[in-house]
């Protein structure tokens, strides 16, 4: 590693920045770098603007991708290297106005009725019912789930968390282990305009979901 990875790495912990942040930002440079053949620092503002036009125009890149180059090149070269260059004022990635896929109930019941694995099954229907984000349900445990109140406890982005109010309880579940309820399937972000205010709970190696009622629309 070279020193000025390892400085903008610190740089991003003592910021406060995810592992996840911190691994997209390091690829975003190393990618600037490859371009180059040359070390980040040796790189002026106009190879830099040329490099955004580039990822614009050439590699048409999605919104969320360049803004994620963005913010890392920004990074690197405000906070660790303390450069303050305009081109970082000017370049803004126009918001994209997208219309969400909302599934119907029936939609989300026969979804559902195909995964085969009811642990699965049970995730899918959690991210579903509470409008979670796949890292949201993947870091969900036993502990998380207050079944007295019918609330559930999701642990979020930069070490913010929330609680879900679940008035259903459509999960059943025998025993309890206390590890964690992990995701080993994609899921989109549709889970947000969930349909649905469902209940989870967990046995120790099958959870069951109940197939009675159906989610509705939560966003």
């Amino acid at each position: 590693m070279t020193p000025l990875r390892q400085r903008m790495v610190d740089d991003m912990k003592l910021r406060g920045l995810s592992a996840n942040t911190q691994d997209a930002y390091l690829v975003a440079i190393r990618q600037l770098a490859k371009r180059y053949q040359r070390s980040p620092d040796r790189i002026n503002e106009e190879e830099l603007r040329a490099h955004f036009l580039y990822l614009k125009d050439v590699r048409n890149l999605a919104r969320s991708t360049i803004t994620v180059a963005i913010c890392a090149i920004k990074f690197l070269y405000e906070r660790t290297l303390g450069y303050e260059w305009p081109v970082f004022d000017i370049i803004r990635p126009p918001r994209e106005r997208k219309l969400p896929v909302v599934l119907g109930r029936d939609e989300v019941r026969r979804t559902l009725r195909c995964v085969r694995v009811p642990d699965y099954r049970a995730c899918l229907t959690t991210i579903y019912s509470c409008g979670l984000r796949l890292s949201e349900a993947t870091r969900l445990e036993i502990s998380d789930v207050d079944s007295s109140r019918m609330q559930l406890h999701v642990h979020g982005k930069a070490a913010r968390s929330a609680t879900f109010r679940c008035p259903r309880a459509p999960w059943r579940s025998s025993t309890s282990t206390g590890k964690p309820i992990a995701l080993r399937a994609g899921s989109s972000r549709h889970a947000s305009h969930a349909e649905g205010n469902r209940r989870p709970t967990t046995s120790n190696s099958r959870s069951t979901v109940a197939r009675s009622g159906g989610p509705s629309t939560k966003r």
